[in-house]
């Protein structure tokens, strides 16, 4: 059936609307009762047995002000369309431009859809309504494609755009629904730009103002911002928790860069490809169009540090130590005042280093007996004018979450239930060696590796805070010449963030494919509780080198021959598996066990060994952060070696498909069912319908 005539069908038994709400149908008669008797024999819409399926997306018949049209002074905006349509997800989809705070109102209504601006118009100024892809006819779901309207309430309309996209900084994940904006520059700033002032002498603006211009990133990180006037803007992006527009918020997740934005536009031209079908390419076509510049921003976001210190919260989640929360640093322990106990040594304490979290282990089991603490509190908090200052609060209440008399009952049923375990076996007649009820012992937890690393250590973690180690109770065997003898260890602290002294670390020469055993007496372990340990045996094996691979990375930075540069190996979960320091340009990795790994390294700008985000008012963007474009695979017995130049690849296209969490949305299109009902009645679909 000829393609054109069924679109001539279709608008004889469905016309377009003339004027307002106004239909037109001419057709009487016979010639009218066989068209649509042709129709519904020949292309029954939507029936898997009968005729071609709609494929055509809507089309926009008129707007109300007109699309791109000036001088306009109506807040309510109608867009109509040749078919029913169907509005998805309005709130999360559609953004308008200027920015509007009080939300708009936005509904399809049959084949029409309706905008109520709240906001009063601002004069001379564009105003945009971005659909993406939001929407589609209302029978099969054919999408619209990237729609977006605009009218100017002056005499002329701004229609330039940039686009670019917002990463994570930490990660280089793609972000999701973030807000990236435009401020406009004004010539004072310009020349202070040029005269090198710093990009934070900007923070007055972006504190106090809302964005001029907004839009919204897609489930890939894009943002497209139109409907720009000609001039000079900085670009941030903005995860905007109390939806006013600007930062106003240290949790609000930021990007920013140093940039100064100039968009502009020039002809040229691109391919398309015409596909026949899912698999088939019908035609490539050179298609002119407008290229709008800059499209290539990228915008690394970020949240700041906390800094300002305020007491957040105290919990009490076992009866024998209680925790004190901060939201920031600070160089001061916080003081205690007991008001119903005496709290002259009557804790053991730990902390993290910036003392935003400290733990308070009791000692006396009087105390731990007392089910509600109440103290006051001093501490140093951050004032209105951004300083440290002491504060008190005072009559705090920590109550206990295991109260005295629910832990009391526990143990009765500990010890009803060990006393009919005792009659049993004596009803049985067997021997009863413990006829008092056993203490809990001291349960370490072990860290022990049966196929150890030559690299790897052994770590031991206690539940509460140690009181006595005996290390003359610790023991490591090596196994030469089917004998054991003792070999040599060192015992210490954990070297981690936050670890305390309840983490330990054994650390020893391991041999390559000898035999150890770990062994530990009873009674090694002492906690302040006068809990002991029991007696604890892990055999191990050393792997050799022949069982792993060695990988060598040379990251290279133009221009940064001074940098510190630290490369992470990661798993496919992203976790760090090994770091290491470029030194003399190689980053080494030995003893990496067989596998396939991916790689991450960030530029250490501090020198501390660890990622550090940024500091907008300080005017300090976070550590660079940059992904190895694909996995690396070690074998036994290999040493493999990798060149990287972190700059050969933009941003947003550096880490692997395999590990991005943030995954692209699967993009609207048409569904292409004509042509698979093409094929299987073996005739040619029609192109369109």
């Amino acid at each position: 059936m000829n393609n054109r005539f069924l679109h001539s069908v279709k608008n004889y038994l469905f016309p377009r609307p003339l004027g307002r709400g106004c239909h037109v149908v001419t057709g009487e008669g016979p010639l009218f009762c066989f068209i649509l008797f042709f129709v519904c024999s020949c292309a029954r819409m939507g029936n898997p047995d009968g005729g071609w399926y709609d494929e055509t997306p809507p089309r926009v018949l008129s707007a109300s002000p007109s699309d791109r049209g000036t001088n306009s002074k109506s807040k309510k905006v109608i867009i109509n369309f040749d078919e029913f349509i169907k509005l998805e997800n309005a709130s999360e989809k559609v953004v308008i431009s200027p920015p509007q705070h009080e939300q708009p109102e936005i509904k399809a209504a049959g084949k029409r859809i309706i905008i109520e601006l709240k906001d009063t118009l601002k004069e001379n100024t564009t105003y945009t309504v971005d659909f993406s892809d939001a929407i589609t006819d209302n029978n099969e779901g054919n999408p619209l494609g990237n729609y977006t309207y605009s009218f100017s309430t002056g005499d002329q309309i701004d229609t330039l755009e940039v686009s670019g996209t917002v990463l994570a900084a930490e990660n280089l994940e793609p972000v999701k629904g973030t807000l990236v904006g435009l401020y406009r520059l004004t010539e004072t700033q310009l020349d202070g730009i040029a005269n090198g002032m710093p990009v934070n002498a900007f923070d007055t603006v972006i504190f106090k103002n809302p964005f001029i211009r907004v839009a919204r990133t897609d489930s890939r990180g894009k943002f497209v911002i139109r409907g720009i006037a000609p001039g000079s803007y900085r670009v941030v992006a903005l995860n905007d928790m109390d939806d006013n527009f600007m930062y106003s918020q240290t949790a609000e997740a930021f990007a920013y860069n140093y940039d100064v934005i100039v968009p502009s536009c020039a002809p040229d031209m691109r391919q398309d490809t015409i596909w026949a079908d899912t698999i088939h390419i019908r035609d490539i076509k050179q298609v002119p169009y407008t290229h709008f510049r800059p499209d290539n921003i990228v915008l690394r976001q970020f949240v700041k540090e906390q800094t300002d210190r305020f007491f957040l919260k105290v919990e009490r989640k076992e009866a024998n130590m209680f925790q004190i929360f901060f939201s920031g640093p600070s160089e001061m322990m916080p003081q205690i005042k007991g008001l119903n106990f005496d709290e002259t040594d009557a804790f053991v304490v730990e902390y993290t280093p910036k003392l935003d979290t400290i733990t308070y282990w009791i000692k006396d089991s009087v105390l731990i007996d007392n089910d509600t603490l109440r103290m006051d509190l001093t501490y140093e908090a951050t004032d209105s004018l951004g300083h440290l200052v002491l504060q008190t609060d005072s009559a705090i209440e920590i109550l206990s979450k295991q109260p005295h008399e629910k832990r009391m009952k526990q143990l009765k049923k500990e010890m009803e239930d060990w006393e009919k375990k005792i009659a049993k076996k004596r009803k049985r007649g067997e021997e009863v060696n413990d006829t008092i009820f056993p203490v809990k012992p001291l349960e370490p937890k072990y860290e022990v590796h049966q196929r150890m690393a030559p690299d790897q250590s052994i770590y031991i973690t206690m539940p509460t805070p140690i009181h006595r180690i005996d290390t003359a109770a610790i023991h490591l065997y090596i196994k030469q010449d089917d004998k054991w003898y003792n070999d040599r260890f060192v015992l210490r602290q954990k070297q981690a963030e936050n670890a305390t002294p309840r983490h330990l670390e054994l650390i020893a020469e391991w041999k390559d494919g000898a035999e150890y055993s770990f062994e530990i007496d009873t009674l090694a372990f002492e906690d302040i509780y006068g809990k002991k340990s029991h007696p604890y045996k892990a055999g191990i094996k050393v792997s050799t080198e022949d069982d792993f691979s060695s990988l060598f990375v040379k990251p290279y930075y133009p221009g940064g021959d001074t940098l510190d540069i630290v490369v992470q190996m990661l798993d496919r979960s992203e976790k760090v598996i090994k770091q290491a320091l470029v030194v003399d340009g190689i980053a080494e990795f030995y003893y990496v066990k067989p596998g396939e790994y991916y790689l991450r390294a960030f530029i250490d700008t501090n020198g501390n060994g660890k990622w550090d985000t940024g500091n907008f008012e300080e005017n300090l963007q976070p550590e660079e952060v940059y992904y190895y474009h694909e996995k690396v695979t070690c074998r036994e017995k290999w040493d493999v070696t990798r060149d990287w130049n972190l700059l050969a690849r933009p941003l947003d296209k550096q880490k692997p498909g395999e590990i991005t969490k943030q995954k692209a949305d699967k993009e609207k299109t048409i569904k292409q069912r004509n042509a698979e009902r093409a094929r299987e009645k073996g005739i040619r679909a029609p192109e369109a319908y």
